[in-house]
């Protein structure tokens, strides 16, 4: 069985671009309501598609998905399905909720596909979510620290010390060596390390 990644930071799916310049959604949710549909959509996914969800992790730039708003509010929905590991990954919009509320439409909307096309064409889309995690070393810097490529010396060390806070209570000694190491590989590309 493969591992699920932790919930933090977000885990973006190698192989999918980013969105770059999140918007504006209608969306009237809370992140908690947001996250409740999306655990039910994979639920009702599984029982239409006759195969069972397991597995889920929400990965994000909010430790434990908090009411702090990241400077990344893109979320990926790791689970297995039909013998693998698959994600969904949303960073349309400027808040949390509002791309978790957008993952929980897709899975609807696939729904949709099984009922009217069934589960050979939904198998056939989801092709192109079956992946495979990366090995811990090998993640960007910004993916380990939860913020952009772009971000800045002062983004990267609040990201950093937040991280590592959290990482410290836990006591994580695995993750904070890939932290440090993240935190190294930013200053050094900065040209501060």
């Amino acid at each position: 069985m493969t591992d699920l990644p932790p919930p933090y930071p977000l885990l973006w799916p190698e192989g999918q671009r980013r969105t770059g310049r999140p918007g504006e959604a209608q969306f009237r949710t809370t992140r908690h309501q947001a996250i409740q549909n999306v655990e039910k959509s994979l639920e009702d996914f599984g029982r239409d598609s006759g195969i069972r969800v397991g597995g889920v992790q929400i990965t994000s730039s909010v430790a434990g998905l908090r009411s702090v708003e990241p400077v990344d509010p893109g979320v990926a929905i790791w689970f297995l399905w039909d013998g693998d590991l698959r994600c969904i990954a949303v960073d349309r919009y400027s808040k949390v909720e509002w791309n978790l509320q957008a993952i929980h439409h897709v899975l609807e909307a696939d729904r949709t596909k099984i009922r009217h096309g069934g589960l050979e064409m939904v198998r056939a889309a989801w092709r192109g979510l079956t992946l495979a995690l990366r090995a811990p070393g090998d993640r960007p810097w910004h993916e380990v620290l939860g913020v952009p490529a772009t971000a800045t010396a002062d983004q990267i060390d609040a990201a950093w010390k937040a991280r590592a806070r959290d990482l410290a209570a836990r006591g994580d000694e695995v993750q904070m060596k890939e932290l440090n190491v993240a935190r190294d590989k930013a200053k050094k590309e900065r040209g501060n390390g």
